[in-house]
């Protein structure tokens, strides 16, 4: 909804009328028109008082999306349209807020949305409630065991493709937040008639349709069933198929839902198997044999597919036979056998089938509720959610409406009771006179069916437990004898007068006149449906079955517990769940949701007004309203009605400066509403005819008019206003700045002008300046040139006698020099000869020397240390000083090669071999470390504000800041650190609070340990004895072991004089407290990548799984 319509009322825009309560004139014509028209224009939900009317539209609408959620989160529940979601807001609020438990009452016919309605009050409350990781996994489990219950225990009926054919009551249980904690459903009635029969044109409970269609070939085979619906009796093949029903996609839905519950892989097996049993015993068929004594015997057709049922189950298949051939019956002492003739053999089949498809289904409610229940003890908040089966008249009552009807009977009973009871608590809350309200009370039809000496159900316990021949035209006599008198029974063979000549009524048959009209049922088949029996022997067999879930369901089989005492029959146990239901909606608040089905064909844009009118007077809405306006129709809070209002009376408006309820008054008084048309309360006002709420609605709508006409005209004199100053404004900036553009255009011609002349002026004087100097510059070049020429003539003489004289000197020298040399050669010549050969080796030598420096000048290899390259040896004489050379050369450019470090650089290089030396071939991490810079402070700690606390609290220099993973010694788990590393400490801080955990001098650190395998893993020991050892040793983990390892070896080398020992061994023992838990690396692949494990296996073991 766009902000310019966001609704502040239940009134505004209102599509005939919201709330029934303000319907006039109210009757049965206008209720039915006001629905029609409001679901014609797509308002599905209409308001009775607090009461949600909801009709199925069948189809979808846009109206609940997470934005409609939140529209209607945290407002009034008359502040907007009439919608499901309003009252599941106000009773979440009620919850949460005022600390009172709630129940919301769901009720309707079959096909009227009854389980739909459910299932958007818990979507909702799912939605608003508290976030987290515990309470989602809460919400989706609670949301969850809708599917579940659903496929087994709903069907396609005639009116609806997914009838619930259970009762289902569900507390959802809140803590003080709001937030939930878990659940508790109870079930009523499964319609297990239903498993071996089905009317037609419906189906049987969906699951066995979703197994067939939805589960794979392999596991069909497990359970050995076929996926042809035809092969099984208990399936109805005329309605097998359902159009818009995908059963295999809702058979993946619900085993994924069964698992978000909680229910284990065989615990879900098991389930199945017992389900393909069911199906499977509707399959075998009996024949009539005669005994020698003329008795007759039923025997087994086919033993196939009781061979496969006992395969499933784990039942001895003899056992089983006999079980469905013989019949035990015992009395005290004494135990009488039984051959089972065809029909009983029948019987016995379909009792069991509906035993164990009955008992699995209660076996399901409660393993959900163990699922689902809090796991806390606080004390709870607690949220109702009652989906049950509606009134229901058919052609055909039997036992199953009778006890339907009888709950709804009860249900409308404590409907006008809470109805009236919270009308009567408000009048006195706010100060009202409460007048007594005439109304239909139906206890008198409650105490018909209920009375413990002459009700119905009372006279058929009697009945089912009276010894000799019991059959239901018995039952119907015994209930002429008792009721006949009863103003609300009718019968056929009534003694009473007034019905002799009815003969509307078959002999077989009873009515009885409820709340919503009178039904007729048929006697055919209530003794049966009440006993319920499931013989003995059956259940003897079904105890004896090595499947762990039918022996638990068979608990009266054990031979140990053999009772002989008569179970409960159907009707008791119904009436004491209905009485406990009961008990429990009284102690909570009531919100009422009333379903109604426009239409038979499930068709959308249909309603069938005679259809709809059946069901407005069996769910007594009309009376609901009359209860609803017996005192006042309408009451508000004096705020928002005063807000509302107060634009009809000038004094209130636009602002009332007083209390609300005196500017109420005001208001009244004003408009000259009459007084017994309205009264105040401490907190509302109340008004007792809806005329004149449509009278004031009507003067607000016409005064609302009025003040858009006023508005519109204020606004368009202040647009002509603001449009003629921002003209006038608009003109005088214009005509400013012409007058700035002409002055600057007359400016520039100015100077332009004046900084021409000044040129030319400028020009001129440069010019007359110009040739003076011109002038001293060619005399001043003369004089000079004149003395240049003076200067060279004298230097060439100059330079020609000192030629001269230099001639005659080294003439001179050249006759010394070869007179000396004479000499020379002639008293050295005699030696010359001698010694010539040597003189020759040694000149050669001298001259290969030469060379082979220089060539190796040209060939000399790179300043890398890296570079390998040497040029080839010429000469064999000069290999070791080849080598030699090659020797000092490399040593020569490594000290290059180290003079460019600096002091940093020098310490990372004398780290890193550090690190060579203690981890090269010897931990299988190493290598991936060579390249990886050693940086030490991975973490800001002086930088990021949230590390202040950690900084103050180390006073020393920090050499290593880095998070890694504390391993807990109970259960494997890592949990954040920050690891640090000063010259005197090893510190380990909480990440999130910068609180330090541990402080460990490094005088008490005596070995680290790790693994030789490809992870980061490491245990830091104590010394034994020292403070810092009495939790026992870290085991930690670290992205950056190598270099963690490395500077924490070279710190306790440099504080303690003494090596650190570093234990590399793929299994190695950590002290933890008095205990010592080995350590053990194994390989492994994992779920989670190429990240190591961590698993406590035992006591005395941790195992790390290195992928």
């Amino acid at each position: 909804m766009a902000k310019m319509e966001v609704k502040t009322s239940l009134l505004d825009d209102m599509i005939g009328v919201g709330d029934m309560v303000l319907l006039e004139p109210l009757n049965e014509d206008s209720f039915i028109n006001n629905l029609k028209k409001r679901f014609d224009h797509n308002e599905v939900y209409t308001y009775i008082g607090s009461v949600v009317i909801s009709i199925n539209p069948y189809r979808s609408l846009p109206i609940y999306t997470p934005e409609k959620v939140e529209e209607y989160r945290n407002r009034n529940f008359y502040e907007l349209s009439p919608h499901i979601f309003a009252l599941s807001d106000e009773a979440y609020r009620s919850l949460r807020d005022q600390d009172k438990d709630q129940c919301i009452l769901i009720t309707g016919e079959s096909g009227a949305g009854k389980t739909e309605a459910s299932k958007l009050v818990m979507s909702y409350v799912a939605a608003v409630c508290g976030k987290g990781a515990e309470v989602n996994q809460v919400k989706e489990q609670l949301l969850q065991s809708n599917p579940v219950l659903e496929a087994f225990g709903n069907a396609k009926t005639v009116r609806n493709d997914n009838s619930s054919r259970f009762g289902k009551y569900m507390d959802i249980e809140f803590d003080f937040k709001g937030d939930p904690l878990g659940g508790v459903i109870s079930n009523y009635l499964l319609e297990k008639s239903r498993v071996v029969k089905q009317p037609r044109g419906e189906r049987n409970f969906h699951i066995f349709y979703q197994i067939l269609s939805g589960a794979s070939e392999e596991f069909l085979c497990k359970l050995k069933l076929e996926r042809d619906f035809s092969r099984y009796n208990y399936l109805g093949l005329d309605s097998a198929r359902v159009n818009g029903v995908d059963d295999a996609s809702n058979f993946r839905t619900v085993r994924n839902a069964m698992q978000i519950v909680g229910f284990m892989d065989h615990e879900t097996q098991s389930v199945f198997e017992v389900v393909a049993a069911v199906l499977k015993l509707g399959n075998i068929e009996f024949k009539p044999e005669s005994r020698a004594n003329g008795l007759d015997e039923s025997k087994i057709k086919d033993k196939n597919e009781l061979k496969e049922i006992c395969e499933l189950t784990g039942i001895d298949q003899s056992v089983l036979e006999r079980a469905f051939s013989f019949r035990t019956v015992e009395a005290k002492q004494e135990k009488v056998s039984t051959t089972l003739n065809v029909a009983q053999a029948y019987y016995a089949r379909d009792a069991l089938a509906k035993n164990l498809y009955s008992r699995l289904f209660s076996w399901l409610v409660t393993r959900i509720n163990e699922s689902i229940k809090a796991q806390t003890k606080v004390r709870k908040k607690v949220m109702g959610v009652l989906d049950i089966y509606g009134f229901e008249i058919f052609e055909d009552n039997s036992f199953e409406q009778f006890i339907i009807n009888y709950c709804n009977e009860k249900l409308q009973q404590i409907f006008i009771e809470l109805t009236l009871k919270e009308e009567q608590e408000e009048y006195i809350r706010e100060g009202i006179e409460w007048t007594h309200i005439e109304y239909f009370n139906n206890a008198i039809i409650c105490d018909l069916i209920e009375n413990n000496q002459t009700g119905i159900l009372a006279m058929l316990d009697e009945e089912c437990l009276r010894p000799g021949t019991v059959t239901d035209d018995t039952f119907l006599e015994k209930l002429n004898q008792v009721c006949a008198t009863h103003q609300h029974f009718e019968s056929r063979m009534s003694k009473c007068s007034r019905f002799l000549n009815d003969t509307s009524l078959p002999h077989s048959c009873f009515r009885i006149q409820h709340y919503a009209g009178k039904v007729m049922y048929q006697v055919e088949g209530f003794v049966d449906k009440n006993n319920d029996l499931l013989y003995r022997d059956l259940s003897q067999a079904m105890w004896k079955a090595n499947h762990s879930l039918i022996k638990a369901l068979f608990p009266e089989g054990n031979p140990a517990k053999i009772n002989l005492k008569r179970p409960p029959t159907a009707g008791s146990q119904f009436k004491a769940s209905v009485a406990t239901l009961m008990k429990n909606l009284q102690t909570k608040n009531p919100n009422y949701i009333r379903c109604i089905k426009p239409n038979d064909k499930k068709a959308a844009h249909v309603f069938n007004e005679a259809l709809v009118c059946h069901q407005i007077r069996y769910l007594g809405l009309l009376e609901n309203v009359r209860v609803r306006r017996a005192g006042y129709a309408f009451r508000q809070p004096y705020e928002p009605c005063l807000e509302r209002y107060k634009m009809l009376c000038k004094q209130t408006w636009p602002h009332w400066r007083g209390p609300a309820r005196a500017g109420v008054e005001v208001l009244f008084n004003e408009l000259g509403i009459p007084e017994e048309e309205f009264s105040f309360g401490r907190s509302k006002i109340f008004i007792r005819n809806p005329r004149t709420l449509f009278k004031l609605e009507d003067l607000r709508k016409q005064r609302l008019e009025d003040l858009a006409t006023l508005i519109g005209k204020i606004y368009r004199g202040w647009k002509c206003r603001t449009r003629f100053l921002l003209m006038k404004k608009c003109q005088i900036i214009i005509a400013s700045w012409y007058r700035r553009y002409s002055q600057q255009q007359k400016y520039q011609k100015i100077k332009s002008s004046a900084i021409t002349v000044q040129s030319y002026i400028r020009g001129w004087k440069a010019r007359k300046l110009l040739r003076e100097l011109k002038h001293l510059k060619r005399c001043n070049e003369a004089a000079t040139v004149i003395a240049a020429y003076w200067h060279g003539t004298q230097a060439r003489r100059e330079l020609k006698r000192l030629k001269e004289e230099a001639r005659r000197k080294h003439a001179v020298a050249v006759i010394w020099a070869y007179w000396l040399g004479l000499k020379v050669r002639r008293e050295y010549r005699k030696f010359f000869r001698a010694n010539a050969g040597r003189k020759i080796y040694e000149f050669t030598l001298q001259r290969l020397m030469q060379k082979y420096f220089l060539e190796m000048k040209n060939k000399m290899p790179s300043l890398s240390p890296i570079d390998k390259n040497w040029p080839a040896r010429p000469y064999l004489f000069l290999d070791s000083t080849h080598k030699e050379l090659k020797r000092i050369f490399h040593l020569w450019r490594c000290k290059k090669y180290r003079d460019q470090f600096t002091d940093q650089q020098k310490l990372i290089y004398e780290e890193k071999l550090e690190a060579s030396e203690l981890f090269k071939d010897k931990k299988a991490l190493y290598p991936a470390s060579v390249g990886q810079p050693f940086q030490g402070a991975y973490l800001e700690i002086s930088e990021n504000p949230k590390y202040k606390k950690l900084k103050d609290a180390v006073d020393e220099k920090i050499i290593i800041a880095e998070v890694v993973n504390k391993i807990n010694r109970a259960n494997g788990k890592a949990a954040s650190r920050i690891f640090l590393l000063t010259k005197n400490n090893v510190l380990l801080a909480d990440q999130k609070s910068g609180t330090i955990k541990s402080e460990v001098p490094l005088g008490d650190v005596t070995k680290v340990s790790m693994s030789s395998q490809n992870d980061g893993f490491f245990a830091v020991h104590l010394k034994e004895g020292s403070e810092a050892a009495s939790k026992g040793d870290f085991l930690l983990s670290s992205d950056h072991l190598i270099e963690m390892a490395t500077k924490l070896y070279r710190t306790t080398l440099s504080q303690t004089k003494q090596k650190l020992n570093i234990e590399i061994s793929d299994e190695f023992l950590v002290q933890f407290k008095q205990d010592k838990v080995c350590v053990k690396f194994i390989q492994g692949s994992q779920k989670n990548g190429n990240i190591p494990t961590c698993k406590r296996k035992n006591n005395r073991l941790l195992e790390v799984a290195v992928p």
